[in-house]
């Protein structure tokens, strides 16, 4: 059953990615910015117009600079808060704004959060992916992380909110991977790795276009 629930969220979140690809300008207008802080308030006010300084500061930056800012960022900014506690739901798929808005969120939101802003700072799609993996011990659940590879054979860099430091997936032996996925792609883990690539599933973009409208709607 765990093993059932982790292949239906990483096709949830591949779906919701393929959705939204290309489509989320998070290079923030003066009238987007006032948009934001109008509906989420004045702290949360704070908290993009730091986003979008983050955003413009490191445009010209190295990838891995890039990684560093951003990871830093998200888990500085956002509180970890369940989805029971901060959506009042099982199970809730944050877009960035509302992570920001919120200024909390769970490991999906934060790992949603850091691969827009890096998409949005030029890095490839290819270079990125979420991916679901087991937390061992303490925590002995299922967890998202944002991973990067230098190249296809790389072992990729986690960006996790677990652990501020960004390090090889070969040297978290605390996490197990399950799945990857990107704007492009869905792939079955193996090893720490980038794993084999899974086909189809995007017939069912539309169960998700919610998604997309709700992101549309607060740019």
């Amino acid at each position: 059953m765990i093993r059932k629930n982790i292949i239906h969220l990483a096709v949830f979140c591949f779906l919701y990615l393929f959705a939204l690809q290309g489509e989320a300008d998070l290079n923030l207008t003066d009238d987007q910015f006032a948009k934001l802080q109008q509906k989420y308030g004045e702290q949360a006010g704070k908290r993009f117009r730091s986003w979008r300084e983050l955003i413009q500061k490191t445009q010209s930056l190295s990838e891995e600079e890039k990684l560093k800012e951003v990871n830093n960022f998200f888990n500085m900014m956002v509180l970890f808060v369940s989805d029971a506690d901060n959506w009042g739901k099982e199970d809730y798929w944050a877009t960035p704004f509302e992570c920001l808005g919120k200024g909390a969120g769970d490991c999906e939101d934060f790992s949603i959060a850091k691969y827009f802003t890096l998409r949005e700072l030029g890095v490839p799609d290819e270079k990125l992916r979420l991916t679901y993996v087991k937390a061992l011990a303490p925590y002995n659940q299922a967890h998202m992380v944002c991973t990067y590879f230098s190249s296809p054979t790389a072992s990729p860099l986690v960006l996790d909110n677990l652990i501020g430091e960004i390090e090889p997936a070969i040297n978290r032996q605390d996490l197990v991977p399950v799945y990857s996925f990107n704007g492009s792609g869905l792939w079955l883990a193996k090893a720490r790795g980038s794993g084999q690539e899974v086909k189809g599933g995007t017939g069912r973009m539309a169960m998700w276009q919610q998604l997309k409208d709700r992101m549309a709607k607060d740019i």
